[in-house]
């Protein structure tokens, strides 16, 4: 008995120091999940002045509580301290079903104290009222015409300063805003506007509504004097613009392409658009383009009456993120490419569509130099983030540009019509949900029949760049070329890659040839009817490479 206890002793010590080594290996998410608790929709009520930066908010969230036991809610909301000079939101009250409820506000963390525990699948709606200066988040200023405005800038995180919610892009949910300003000013939000009504000491109401569930960095406010423009339809649902009115006609001809164009072909490529409508606003907050959900916002610069090429790319990615990154969101931000590099490769995509093969080239080519830029100076730099800690490392040029190619070899080794399959399958088994990197590679391998563990794990989760050196021969006497192929990238990292081989006779269609590079060294051999005036190394520009390939 006391050796069988001694047994019991021994082993549950062993079970104790393993599971202590255990949770000290394993990292902390330093970007906090609510798992048990899901917010269903969120109704901001604002008051904004012309006399002052405070703004007042009572914000209704409705909770679905997805296990029993919950004890308290936490929601993200900056603090008003001396570090941001006195800016930051101050809590007045916390209640529900008609009681007040205890609640805690430090360390920009808003804990509600629940009466009782939580019980599954248990629904409640909280309403919480504060006040402050934003810090971030929601932008108060004078545009470049001299005229005050209000322009939320919630990307990624920093939708907190103003807004009481689950500040995290797995957490999606619907939203209202019910806007009390000036009457001089329009307001502008996600969704659709339920009600404008104009209110006593020259103040209007305002209330929009989205019906979709979308992130909470995604939910948009532009109050200013603005030139609004119906400009079409798409599948019943307005296409808007809403630019400053001094700029109303650049703005009205500038955003009218190729909005409906580009809504199109997401539509019949990837699958049906998500929401209410598009509006394309000029705004005094971003410096390029934030893509949130059914109202685009583009920076004060973006209207200059000349539809030049640079900000009609980036009008079509913006569009692009409407279906990735919006309906289709990243459960996590180490996932950012879902959203970042699939905007960018779907830019290309209808760049190709409605622009040419030539622009579509052109734009690789242009990215494929920024990736190697970057490469230079970030060796180390992978796609797939781990467990990022700090929302400042949440993007870079190497998500979008590298983010995009990764796509675009995807297409080439599945093929153009499976890769197009695969796309509407993923759209539509994830739209208005999240998803993984895993997510997508399992839908990819279902439809193509391919195991793509080698591809993503190279190409998502490692560092490296492709560098090949080598040559071709023709041997007469067994009318064949030999090729050789080596990968002389320094940093450790080998690829697992096919790559076409264009044989080119001079005199008729080039001849392709698919070969597999695996290991360091590569050499493979032709079969050919005469010898050929060329070799070329991946002629439809399908890898992210450099090489040095010459006749030897």
């Amino acid at each position: 008995m006391k050796k069988l206890n001694k047994r019991i002793l021994a082993l549950l010590s062993f079970l104790l120091i393993t599971s202590i080594a255990f949770s000290a290996i394993i990292p902390t998410d330093g970007y906090p999940k609510n798992p048990k608790i899901d917010a269903l929709n969120y109704i901001f009520n604002i008051e904004l002045s012309d006399n002052t930066d405070v703004i007042t908010c009572e914000v209704t969230v409705d909770i679905r509580f997805k296990g029993a036991g919950v004890e308290q809610i936490r929601l993200d909301l900056i603090n008003a301290s001396s570090a941001l000079d006195g800016k930051g939101m101050v809590v007045s009250s916390v209640e529900s079903n008609g009681k007040t409820l205890k609640f805690t506000h430090e360390n920009n963390e808003l804990f509600i104290h629940l009466p009782e525990p939580s019980t599954l699948n248990q629904r409640d709606q909280y309403i919480i009222r504060y006040k402050g200066i934003p810090a971030s988040g929601l932008h108060i200023g004078n545009n470049k015409h001299g005229d005050r405005t209000f322009f939320s800038d919630n990307w990624p995180n920093r939708g907190r300063n103003w807004l009481s919610t689950i500040d995290h892009p797995y957490d999606k949910a619907m939203c209202e805003f019910i806007v009390t300003a000036p009457n001089h000013y329009q307001v502008v939000s996600n969704g659709l506007k339920i009600e404008e009504t104009n209110l006593d000491n020259n103040k209007k109401l305002t209330h929009w509504k989205q019906s979709i569930p979308i992130a909470s960095w995604l939910y948009v406010l532009g109050v200013a004097e603005f030139a609004v423009q119906y400009v079409d339809e798409f599948d019943g649902k307005s296409i808007e613009t809403w630019v400053f009115k001094q700029d109303r006609d650049a703005g009205f001809y500038d955003f009218a392409e190729p909005t409906k164009q580009a809504l199109e072909f997401y539509s019949d490529y990837v699958g049906p658009f998500s929401y209410e409508k598009l509006a394309n606003i000029q705004s005094n907050s971003v410096s390029g383009g934030m893509e949130a959900a059914s109202a685009i916002l583009y920076s004060a610069g973006s209207v200059v009456g000349d539809r030049n090429t640079r900000w009609r790319n980036v009008v079509i990615h913006e569009i692009a993120h409407q279906w990735f990154g919006n309906a289709v969101t990243e459960y996590d931000w180490d996932d950012i490419w879902l959203s970042e590099g699939f905007a960018t490769y779907f830019t290309l995509l209808f760049i190709e569509h409605q622009y040419g093969r030539d622009e579509f080239v052109d734009g690789l080519r242009s990215s494929q130099k920024r990736v190697d830029t970057f490469y230079e100076k970030h060796p180390e730099y992978t796609i797939v983030h781990d467990n990022l800690k700090d929302m400042k490392d949440v993007t870079t040029s190497q998500i979008y540009q590298k983010g995009s190619w990764i796509l675009h070899m995807l297409r080439g080794v599945v093929g153009t019509d499976d890769f197009w399959k695969g796309i509407q399958i993923y759209y539509n088994q994830y739209k208005d949900l999240n998803a993984t990197t895993a997510d997508f590679m399992r839908v990819m391998e279902e439809v193509s029949g391919k195991d793509l563990d080698a591809f993503f794990e190279q190409w998502l989760y490692k560092p490296g760049i492709l560098k090949l050196k080598g040559n071709w021969k023709y041997n007469k006497r067994t009318s064949e070329v030999i090729i050789s192929l080596n990968q002389m990238q320094t940093d450790g990292s080998l690829f697992e890659m096919p790559i076409e081989i264009g044989v080119d006779f001079g005199n008729r269609p080039q001849h392709i040839e698919l070969v597999q590079i695996n290991g360091k060294s590569n050499s493979f051999k032709i079969k050919v009817d005469k010898e050929p005036k060329n070799i070329i190394l991946d002629p439809n520009y399908w890898v992210l490479m450099n090489f040095d390939f010459k006749k030897d």
